[in-house]
């Protein structure tokens, strides 16, 4: 017997997934006749509204001897969440047809339950067209390159670590403080000096962690936004890193940290670094309103308690201005040329801020690119009380998307690819294609242990700061991680979205979180063959159209093998990865006779031969 409905198969759903503001939407369900159904309703739900509405499906015929066809159409006109679910009139009572697991897979029951999502965005909603197809390369400016120019740095609070294969200083201070001030001296000129290198890549856009003056060596407490820190460079400096970039086909965005200041800042000054001025020392500063005090000056709201971030009052119209006005910081980088933003920890910036600095950054550039910091489902994060607006055409172009990554690595650790899956169709299902074209596609970043790490190594379990200093993948553990790497790159880079690398994972380098996942690129000591199976995806998305924009499609996927299509009107590419450790025979969908294989599996008599630990595409020209 059929499923009754599946929100994933445009037999049931049309058009699948997120849709425009004012798209019909036809609805079909195959019911069992044995529900002897009288009629039967659509019931949907707008997200603020409180009652339901219901609308009758009519009845199409049978489907077989047993099962029967009921449709509808219905027509969002309003940009936010709605909720559905199907009630069936039966003469035993109202029955209700809903999902009831995470793979979507529907059930009739007696009361109400769960319901099905429709996300509806704006009408007219674009993202920027550059970053489809592309690569983006995450840097963590100290870590990155050092170009070799010494400079003139005034503040003697700082300590230079001369070793640049040495691990970052871990250990607290003689009280107890950690600092983050070890500097290993990374800078723009020497991110400048490696384009060669990102290009060789296929990078076409790099992301740099914060690059304000500020005092931590990962320079998310501001010390002024106006300044580049001197460690990194100067102004002239990223206007000339911007501009070799933008020969090459690179974008360059910036890291956007509005949710806070350092304490220690121009504009809140509790150390008195920079004189008399500043919200903790003046309540006439033009920054007190910035910040919100139980008590001045000591008593104030700081960022997750950390008494040197102290928060920020987005909404201030001074704060506002400073940062969204015409000539503001956010449009003061891309005067200098930058291409968009990334916003540290989205999810905490009120909606109002964000739509002003939308407005800021499409206005100077309408090509621009921002993207926030959301570790859940985007589509249906609540923060501050209330749903939150992100994807739905006001605010956000992409998201930094911690689901697939979830569902990648938990993939090459051991999880059943439907669950796989199902997490990768539930993003598919609730984003707006839009969105989905340009997402930020992550395996590590500066807040996650290193893929490699995570893959193959022990698992970090609240160890302390020592154990992960000390412990290191052994032989054996990093060539079975290497493999299991290369597998999460593929999927990462043939997934819909924006792949971005984290600066050395595509060298094979180690770590367990802060400040071990930040240590310096091994240059001269990198794992070659993983940079060239990066490039080798880099140029793959390059050549590839069905890797931009195209549509998905899932095989197979169960127990330790995963299979989708991507295809447009031009390619069709078949991705199939086995994670298992024995090799695995595959008869090849439909369509690939003349298929090209891009690794070196075996192809024979349209079966396909897939070695355990690794992975295959079959590239098809339509």
């Amino acid at each position: 017997m059929p499923t009754p409905f599946d929100s994933q198969k445009i037999y049931y759903r049309s058009p699948f997934g997120a849709v425009e503001q004012g798209t019909e939407i036809h609805f079909r369900i195959l019911l069992p006749r044995t529900e002897r159904s009288k009629y039967t309703e659509l019931c949907i739900k707008y997200d603020y509204d409180y009652n339901w509405e219901y609308h009758k499906l009519i009845w199409c015929g049978n489907f077989d001897d047993v099962t029967e066809i009921w449709e509808v159409d219905f027509t969002p006109d309003r940009v936010g969440l709605y909720w559905y679910s199907f009630r069936l009139q039966t003469p035993d009572g109202n029955r209700y047809l809903q999902p009831d697991d995470p793979y979507k897979i529907c059930s009739i029951q007696d009361s109400p339950g769960r319901s099905w999502q429709i996300t509806c965005y704006r009408k007219g909603f674009k993202t920027p067209q550059w970053p489809v197809g592309g690569v983006m390369y995450q840097i963590f400016p100290d870590r990155f390159y050092f170009s070799g120019e010494e400079k003139d740095i005034k503040r003697k609070d700082f300590q230079r670590n001369k070793d640049w294969y040495a691990l970052p200083v871990w250990e607290p201070n003689e009280f107890g403080e950690i600092t983050n001030s070890d500097f290993f001296m990374g800078d723009l000129k020497g991110i400048e000096q490696k384009l060669d290198y990102l290009e060789s890549l296929g990078v076409s856009c790099i992301y740099l962690n914060p690059i304000v003056e500020a005092y931590s060596n990962h320079r998310y407490d501001t010390g002024d936004y106006s300044k580049i820190d001197p460690i990194l460079g100067t102004e002239e400096d990223f206007k000339s890193l911007c501009a070799a970039a933008k020969k090459r086909g690179i974008h360059v965005i910036n890291d956007g940290v509005y949710s806070h200041t350092g304490s220690d800042s121009v504009y809140f000054n509790r150390s008195g670094r920079y004189g008399d001025g500043g919200a903790y020392r003046d309540q006439n500063s033009p920054y007190y309103t910035w910040y919100q005090f139980n008590e001045w000056p000591d008593n104030y709201h700081s960022w997750w308690g950390f008494y040197t971030l102290p928060e920020v009052n987005e909404n201030s119209p001074a704060f506002n201005e400073y940062i969204n006005g015409k000539d503001g910081i956010v449009r003061k980088y891309m005067r200098l040329g930058n291409s968009g933003w990334r916003l540290d920890v989205a999810d905490e910036l009120p909606d109002e801020f964000m739509e002003n600095l939308r407005n800021s950054v499409k206005e100077e550039n309408p090509e621009a690119f921002i993207v926030g910091e959301v570790w859940e489902d985007a589509s249906n994060k609540e923060s501050y009380g209330a749903r939150r607006k992100f994807l739905l055409g006001w605010q956000l172009d992409s998201v930094m998307n911690y689901v697939f990554r979830g569902a990648i690595l938990d993939f090459c650790r051991g999880q059943d690819a439907r669950w796989t899956m199902a997490s990768i169709m539930s993003v598919i299902e609730n984003y707006p294609r839009p969105v989905l074209r340009v997402l930020m596609n992550s395996l590590s970043t500066h807040d996650t242990e290193r893929a490699l790490t995570l893959l193959a190594g022990e698992p970090l379990n609240g160890r302390d700061r020592a154990w992960q200093a000390a412990t290191h993948l052994s032989k054996e553990q990093r060539e079975r991680g290497l493999k299991l790497m290369k597998i999460a790159a593929a999927m990462q880079f043939t997934l819909p979205g924006f792949p971005c690398v984290y600066y050395g994972d595509e060298a094979g380098m180690e770590g367990y979180r802060d400040p071990f996942n930040r240590c310096c690129y091994p240059w001269g000591k990198e794992e070659k063959d993983l940079v060239e199976f990066h490039a080798r995806l880099g140029k793959l998305r390059a050549e590839c159209s069905a890797l931009w924009d195209g549509e998905f499609v899932n095989v197979f996927s169960e127990g330790r093998r995963l299979s989708y299509v991507r295809h447009d009107d031009q390619t069709a590419i078949y991705c199939v990865f086995n994670v298992g450790d024995e090799e695995i025979v595959i008869d090849t969908p439909p369509g690939c006779t003349n298929a090209r294989v891009f690794f070196d599996s075996r192809l024979e008599n349209f079966k396909l031969y897939l070695k355990p630990l690794s992975c295959e595409f079959l590239i098809i020209d339509l």
